[in-house]
């Protein structure tokens, strides 16, 4: 049954097939679940990050995704470090917010929402700041759907040797990256984005000679990525605290359908032209989308309230009569909604989304 299209940053639309995944229950100690299913799980987002997987392994994490990005900053940064994070949305300073309650020696260099991060202030800190060991930005800033120049960042950060931490929660399996062409050293992302699994664990892609180095640095039990990370490997996948056995099978069945579907890149095509031809119909309405098309992501679209007295409640309940359910804006600095192109929608369910736009708008 689907009540509606969740036209959102995740949760996201699933396949029926994703869905039906979850029907059946797991035992957390049968090896059935942890040799063939968690194993498989870890040993294929490893595969999909780096052309150089040999060097890197995944740890998955119970929570949503904030949960894994706190656990790859509480167990990978240690006290004596300090972390240069570099924001310019919600998700950039919640790592901040994250880094502060830890107690985390860290500078917060903050962007405009509407600007992408700058690699060139990122190097010109790191030349000032010498004692900088670990650098973390957000790839694709779900605050206002921005693209940061990922590949610049990263230069920047490797010319001065320094650790790199991605958040590529929104980014991560619909748009191609490559960790060990690019010196990541640590990537974060979760179920529910665009693998297009359900929400109930994260993950952290990380260097394994980074992790091998952060015994006892966690400041938290349940988010002790070492931990968790060493009992997996001795363990073959069992997880130190139950796991959501569900959610973890449907989520190999959404990598299947992802390998089906060509990979990352004819993923990330689809969303592109998802993102397109909600473009071309928004701006036939009249609607202006709020960053150009320079620094636009494919994985959500901002736009500008069509008006002064437009009424966002009153357009989002009729859009869900309609079918479809979109995102409220999160940005100070103008008044926006938002829309996801993500999950399992296609072009044409965007044509439909217009054309409901329409005749609300009549």
């Amino acid at each position: 049954m689907k009540p509606y299209l969740l036209l959102t940053p995740g949760p996201l639309t699933t396949t029926e097939s994703v869905k039906q995944a979850m029907m059946s229950d797991w035992c957390t100690w049968d090896a059935d679940y942890n040799e063939g299913i968690v194993q498989v799980i870890r040993k294929e987002l490893t595969a999909l990050a780096s052309s150089r997987p040999e060097e890197y392994t995944t740890v998955l994490m119970q929570g949503s995704g904030t949960f894994s990005v706190e656990a790859a900053l509480g167990s990978l940064v240690r006290p004596q470090d300090h972390l240069l994070i570099a924001a310019n949305g919600a998700y950039g300073k919640r790592m901040g917010s994250i880094a502060s309650y830890y107690g985390i020696d860290s500078h917060l260099m903050k962007f405009e929402e509407t600007q992408a991060v700058d690699a060139r202030v990122i190097d010109e800190y790191l030349s000032r700041n010498p004692q900088t060991t670990h650098v973390a930005v957000v790839h694709c800033e779900t605050t206002t759907g921005i693209l940061n120049p990922l590949e610049s960042i990263a230069a920047a950060v490797k010319k001065h040797g320094k650790i790199l931490i991605v958040d590529a929660m929104s980014s991560f399996g619909g748009i191609p990256l490559d960790m060990a062409r690019l010196g990541i050293d640590a990537l974060i992302s979760s179920a529910n984005k665009c693998v297009q699994g359900v929400p109930g664990f994260g993950f952290v892609i990380v260097r394994r000679s980074r992790l091998a180095q952060c015994k006892g640095v966690a400041r938290s039990l349940s988010l002790d990525l070492y931990d968790q990370w060493d009992t997996m490997e001795k363990g073959h996948g069992k997880w130190r605290f139950t796991s959501p056995t569900h959610v973890v099978r449907a989520f190999m069945q959404a990598l299947k359908e992802l390998d089906e579907e060509g990979g990352i890149e004819a993923r990330h095509q689809r969303y592109q032209k998802n993102h397109d031809t909600l473009v071309a119909g928004m701006r036939a309405l009249g609607f202006e989308t709020l960053l150009p098309d320079a620094l636009q992501s494919s994985i959500i679209t901002s736009f500008r309230y069509p008006s002064q007295d437009f009424d966002f409640h009153d357009f989002y309940q009729k859009l869900k009569l309609k079918g479809f359910v979109i995102y409220p804006g999160k940005i100070s600095q103008a008044d926006t909604f938002r829309i996801g192109n993500i999950g399992d929608v296609h072009p044409e369910d965007f044509v439909r989304l217009t054309e409901a736009i329409r005749e609300i708008r009549k």
